[in-house]
């Protein structure tokens, strides 16, 4: 065997997915009825010229506006907007004042209401095993995925996961896929480590009316299959997973996983990356700022994890001067092989949907996140994909030193 090949991905263990709870404290201030949006709320002025001296009085600044409607989106105190709703409305230059609601799923999918990273209304849940309990989070501390379906849901955009595989029998992710390929050196592609198939079905799950919903539900996925049966590969077996989602017409390639520094895999980066495909992948669940690879090349965004209050996750590795972006990373709900598999120990009990954990996950929404800018905008280059990610994403306060943009927000990204 080549020295190459004896490269292990070193430290996967510290990046991979991590099943199991890390229950979240309900925020202070969260709004008490999760049909409204906390700390805002929609004026129309009947003259706009008043609106300045009319909010200045109730110590407002003036928002945005809202399409053609004439209508501002006005930032107040979280738990007083129905108070200030009442004291405007009250007032003759107020034409109205409501409540910025929460609109309701676009999807079918039963799980959809645990999909707090699509759409956060501040929900409690529990895991489908029962173990888990996931404490309230803050209202729209997602990626606003149902608002970007409003405007495109993936067109076919082919999305790689470099992966231990994908489930070959899950009804909800493999009609999805359109092409595998093993360069693990396992007996067969099937996901017998159950990573893979998370993160497949968190980039692409069919909407439908059983499981969960993907971020690019119209996307398709090249599955290939860089991790054997126990979650470990090689950079040498990685680099052929690239090459051949290029060579299968990949536009996004999603790399969960982590390795030491390699010129063979930069070199395969960089020539994904030249050839029009952007690159992702997890910056790792060290809790540090250890550099970890594919991640750390500069032609590929770096993803740390958020939670469901939008906190940086405890777990996820951190660095502003190289951790490019974050995603929720934190009991994230997607698929699971539907038979036996090595992440689910000590119990492997098969399941076909529950949470996970680790900037893996935070990875694969992103990607997604990519995928939809391909299909509202096809004939954009991967530098303007990559800069429209990482530019529309909202940087949380306090988070500048983690990564250099925000947590990833899909709509602002296909507008």
């Amino acid at each position: 065997m080549a020295p190459m090949k004896r490269l292990l991905m070193a430290g996967f263990a510290a990046m991979t997915l991590i099943l199991g709870g890390i229950t979240a404290a309900v925020p202070a201030g969260a709004a008490a009825d999760p049909s409204r949006v906390a700390g805002q709320i929609l004026v129309k002025f009947r003259d706009a010229g008043a609106a300045s001296d009319v909010l200045r009085q109730h110590g407002l600044s003036e928002g945005s506006g809202v399409g053609d409607t004439g209508a501002r989106l006005i930032t107040v105190p979280a738990g007083k907007e129905l108070q200030l709703i009442e004291a405007l409305g009250r007032n003759p230059a107020v034409e109205y004042a409501e409540p910025d609601q929460v609109a309701a799923s676009s999807t079918a999918d039963p799980y959809f209401d645990r999909q707090y990273a699509l759409q956060n209304v501040g929900q409690a849940f529990t895991n489908t095993r029962g173990d888990i309990q996931v404490a309230a989070g803050t209202a729209d501390a997602d990626v606003d995925a149902v608002e970007a379906w409003g405007v495109t849901t993936g067109s076919g955009v082919k999305v790689a996961v470099l992966d231990s595989g994908v489930d070959t029998d899950h009804p909800d992710i493999n009609p999805k896929v359109v092409a595998r390929a093993n360069f693990s050196g396992a007996a067969t592609n099937e996901d017998n480590y159950g990573h893979g198939t998370h993160m497949a079905g968190t980039i692409a799950a069919i909407h439908n009316s059983a499981g969960v919903a993907g971020v690019c539900p119209d996307c398709t996925i090249l599955a290939g299959k860089v991790l054997n049966d126990s979650g470990v590969g090689f950079s040498s077996s990685v680099a052929d997973g690239i090459n051949w989602a290029v060579s299968n017409g990949a536009k996004v390639i999603n790399m969960s996983l982590g390795v030491k520094a390699s010129r063979t895999l930069e070199t395969a980066v960089n020539n994904a990356w030249n050839k029009g495909v952007v690159l992702v992948a997890a910056a790792g669940n060290g809790g540090n700022q250890a550099k970890i690879y594919p991640g750390a090349y500069p032609n590929v965004i770096a993803v740390g994890a958020t939670d469901n209050n939008d906190a940086k996750a405890a777990f996820s590795t951190y660095g502003a001067s190289w951790v490019d972006i974050a995603a929720p990373g934190v009991n994230v709900y997607s698929t699971f092989p539907n038979h036996p598999f090595a992440l689910e120990k000590p119990n492997n009990r098969s399941q076909g949907y529950d949470v996970g954990n680790g900037t893996s996950v935070s990875s694969a929404i992103v990607a997604a996140t990519a995928a939809l800018v391909w299909s509202y905008a096809p004939d954009s280059t991967a530098t303007a994909v990559r800069q429209k990610v990482e530019e529309t994403s909202e940087m949380i306060p306090g988070q500048g030193t983690f990564w250099a943009h925000g947590r990833v927000n899909a709509y602002k990204a296909v507008q």
